[in-house]
């Protein structure tokens, strides 16, 4: 990894914003990273990993009706695991990933590396479609830091 997480530590200070982040197929690691700077407590509110399906509806919130129509790893998803994340760690911005890290998991219509980010902030809740390759580990590795790269983009582009 490189720096972008002392970048975003600066940014999310400089602007007075907290961070969520709600995570599944990254298991933590993109919370690992925001955590690395220190001083992060001052702006990062916590991360929850919803891995199972029945927890991102228990915990997050994200819809019965929409795991069902879009499934999992879905865009529809990630932004509901954004928004919940923001409501329940009470965040100004939450950031979200739902994907499949491989080797299995895929389907005809969701090859492995497939995975959603989430963004939710009062200025509305967004997502972003990403493909990776690689191991396990290294597919996990890309998403966070394409998760971590858009949020450092999003809080460049927030007017004052």
């Amino acid at each position: 990894m490189s720096d972008i997480e002392y970048v975003i530590g600066a940014l999310l200070r400089e602007k007075g914003l907290t961070l969520g982040v709600v995570e599944s197929a990254t298991g933590g690691l993109i919370s690992h990273l925001i955590t690395n700077v220190p001083g992060s407590s001052n702006y990062f509110k916590g991360s929850i990993t919803v891995y199972a399906d029945e927890t991102k509806r228990k915990i997050i919130g994200v819809k019965s009706v929409t795991l069902a129509e879009y499934g999992s790893v879905s865009s529809q998803v990630a932004m509901e695991m954004a928004a919940g994340g923001k409501k329940a760690l009470a965040a100004d911005i939450c950031i979200s990933d739902t994907g499949i890290a491989g080797p299995g998991g895929a389907t005809l219509e969701k090859a492995v590396g497939l995975f959603y980010l989430g963004l939710a902030h009062k200025d509305g809740i967004f997502s972003r479609k990403r493909l990776f390759h690689g191991t396990r580990e290294e597919i996990k590795q890309s998403a966070a830091a394409a998760a971590l790269s858009w949020l450092k983009q999003y809080l460049v582009s927030l007017k004052e």
